[in-house]
């Protein structure tokens, strides 16, 4: 009987056609490219280990510089940066190490696995430490979790004093704007010498409130009537009670003016601040997993060619 030689068509109920990859091949990717969880954590403990270790060395270099007695100490924004700088370096380092070590216990022969092997070493670490800095769960832990994450929030605090130390900076009377109100009661109480009865006082008080933050439609009411107080307890004219509630609300406007302004440039110096110290963490972040990344590319397991395999 005669066969043709001719291949047949495959048509769309033909079944699909036999891979040309040898199943061994199959097992031996899957196997190269599988994820070694157990090397991926011991990355993650080791990098965060060293972590700490790295924070505490900078805690104690940076305070060893402190002499309070003398009065030589390093100003406020020069301690941030210090810190913020040492923070991303150490970080590098640890995540070297920690990607080293989870590339290296992974076994693989594939640098590309390993480096991956680094870079989710990274990732974990990483998660963890913003669960303990953020989570509540991070007080219930023992005081040896709480030193940690202490020692790796350190950066976090330095930035947030940076953040208000440039705030501050940028509006530096801020803090000494009080109630515009405080001061002019201040003023109207004192006035009187004392001498006058508490009742009077605290009516005048209260009258001059009113005419300053009161409705605007009723402002000529406010206004007598806060004169008329203020005669009653200063025991003054009707015409120099007036004069003091036009001066009381010159003043009043300028602070309220002055307080608006204080206020905008300490808001516009915070937000400033906040992008920046968003764009720094996201840089140092990356340059964290690229450390992480090409420390597990360079600690792939070279394979080693056997005597059977060589023919020897």
């Amino acid at each position: 009987m005669a066969y043709s030689t001719e291949a047949p068509r495959q048509n769309h109920r033909s079944p699909p056609r036999v891979s040309e990859v040898a199943p061994a091949d199959d097992i031996r990717t899957i196997v190269l490219n599988q994820v070694a969880w157990g090397a991926v954590f011991a990355g993650a403990v080791i990098g965060l280990v060293m972590q700490i270790i790295l924070n505490m060395v900078g805690l104690g270099v940076g305070l060893s510089t402190l002499d309070i007695a003398q009065g030589d100490a390093p100003s406020a924004g020069s301690m941030s940066l210090g810190a913020g700088i040492w923070f991303v370096v150490s970080g590098i380092l640890a995540a070297a190490l920690g990607g080293y070590i989870a590339g290296r216990l992974s076994g693989k022969a594939s640098h590309s696995t390993t480096a991956y092997h680094g870079l989710i070493s990274w990732a974990v670490s990483t998660l963890t430490v913003v669960y303990l800095l953020s989570s509540a769960a991070s007080g219930m832990i023992g005081g040896a979790v709480s030193t940690a994450s202490s020692a790796l929030g350190g950066a976090g605090k330095a930035l947030g004093g940076s953040v208000q130390t440039a705030v501050q900076t940028a509006a530096p009377s801020l803090s000494n704007v009080s109630d515009p109100m405080a001061a002019i009661e201040s003023k109207v109480r004192s006035a009187s010498g004392g001498q006058d009865p508490a009742a009077l006082r605290d009516a005048a008080t209260t009258a001059v409130r009113a005419a300053l933050t009161g409705d605007p439609a009723q402002q000529a009411a406010a206004n007598d009537k806060a004169a008329e107080a203020l005669a009653k307890a200063q025991n003054i004219s009707q015409d120099e009670a007036k004069a003091q509630v036009s001066q009381y609300q010159q003043q009043y406007k300028e602070m309220v003016t002055k307080t608006k302004e204080h206020a905008k440039q300490a808001a516009d110096a915070a937000a400033k601040r906040v992008a920046q110290g968003a764009l720094f963490g996201a840089l140092a972040l990356l340059l964290v997993a690229l450390a992480a990344f090409f420390a597990g590319r360079i600690s792939a397991v070279t394979p080693t060619v056997s005597a059977r395999s060589t023919g020897v």
